[in-house]
């Protein structure tokens, strides 16, 4: 740790709220803190769900005084400032880096003369490194280290951009508050959590194979958990597949440990992810899961039929089985719920940070 204690480092993120991949930023600032880096984190937006470590630097409240585009060239230059007079070692960018003329601007002033390591956070590239390949290029070789939370993203951005830069750093396993029985929960529930939009978290799919199972029968409710734009769109599609007896949306909350610690075991649908952290906040409280085998992350997590079960996607049929074969095969679902919280002892908080720290020290 004494090693760490003269490295400052910045995480740069878009905020701290809603979503697994502003969980998982709050979660780096408290295990390099933990390991004595001095922290700073700068957000974009004045969004603070999630507990975090260090010292906040809060670029949003400027955005919501001014979000002209003098209000916006002015955050940029603050940014700058700060940067600049903070000597940093390292700067974690952790944002979606999606336009290439911001990129630019980050390269060319922003960033001028600070070390970057970009994160990228979900196997869809073009929401990290912009579909100009010859920005994303200069962006990696700007780059100190790139880091994938999955070893398929790393793989990727290695393969399509000629590198060998970017390695696996997973997302940890992080202890989970609450586990008193939710008081929505009447009776017993499968989970979903996760930001609410339709083409990333497949709402279509995952109510489809919902639908088509006995689980409403048997009066076993299904929650969605969270909040996002398609909120009123997927309210609608509960009442269009009559659904709304059996199906509740449930609110954001930054403290989910009660619910899912209390559901017979979670679901994900996803189109695409990273390294979902709903599959191992689950399973780090021994509620076993379903998954589709999306890119990425889920077959890096689950073994199928060990800790949940690990399905083709796209497919409503095969979903509908796997959650009817969760409710019905006791021996299966006493063996995935036993194997659960072991499967993920290699996520532990203080391993994913000594891999951080190793990686900032260029060990």
């Amino acid at each position: 740790m004494s090693q760490s204690k003269h490295l400052k480092i910045c995480i740069l993120t878009i905020s701290l709220a809603k979503g697994g991949a502003e969980r998982s930023t709050a979660l780096l600032s408290k295990m390099l803190d933990a390991q004595g880096f001095e922290v700073h984190i700068v957000t974009l937006t004045d969004a603070i769900d999630y507990a975090y470590s260090g010292t906040l630097f809060n670029l949003g409240i400027f955005k919501t005084e001014d979000n002209s585009v003098v209000g916006r060239l002015q955050r940029f230059k603050k940014l700058r400032r700060y940067l600049r007079s903070q000597q940093f070692d390292y700067v974690i960018d952790n944002r979606n880096r999606r336009n290439y003329l911001k990129e630019l601007y980050y390269l060319t002033y922003v960033f001028k003369g600070v070390k970057v390591i970009y994160v990228a956070r979900s196997f869809k590239l073009d929401e990290y490194f912009p579909k100009q390949d010859w920005v994303a290029k200069k962006m990696i070789e700007k780059a100190s280290h790139i880091v994938g939370v999955s070893k398929a993203i790393a793989s990727e951005i290695n393969s399509r951009y000629h590198t060998k830069k970017a390695t696996t750093i997973y997302n940890p396993a992080e202890a989970l508050q609450g586990t008193e029985t939710p008081s929505e929960a009447k009776q017993p529930y499968i989970l979903f959590m996760g930001r609410l939009v339709e083409k990333v978290k497949n709402f279509s799919l995952l109510l489809e194979g919902y639908k088509q199972s006995t689980l409403p029968t048997r009066s076993i409710a299904l929650f969605i958990l969270g909040d996002g734009p398609d909120k009123e769109w997927l309210q609608k599609k509960i009442e269009e597949m009559q659904l709304q007896d059996s199906v509740k949306l449930v609110a954001f909350t930054p403290v989910v440990g009660n619910y899912v610690k209390n559901a017979l075991f979670l679901v994900l649908t996803s189109r695409y992810e990273g390294f979902p952290r709903v599959l191992i906040e689950a399973l780090s409280v021994g509620t076993p899961v379903v998954s589709v085998n999306c890119k990425s992350g889920p077959d890096e997590i689950i073994t199928h039929e060990h800790n949940g079960l690990l399905l083709e996607n796209h497919d409503s049929s095969r979903l509908s089985k796997a959650l009817d074969r969760m409710i019905e095969d006791n021996a299966l679902y006493a063996r995935v719920k036993n194997n659960a919280v072991g499967s993920i002892e290699h996520l532990k908080i203080d391993e994913i940070a000594s891999q951080w720290a190793t990686l900032l020290r260029n060990e």
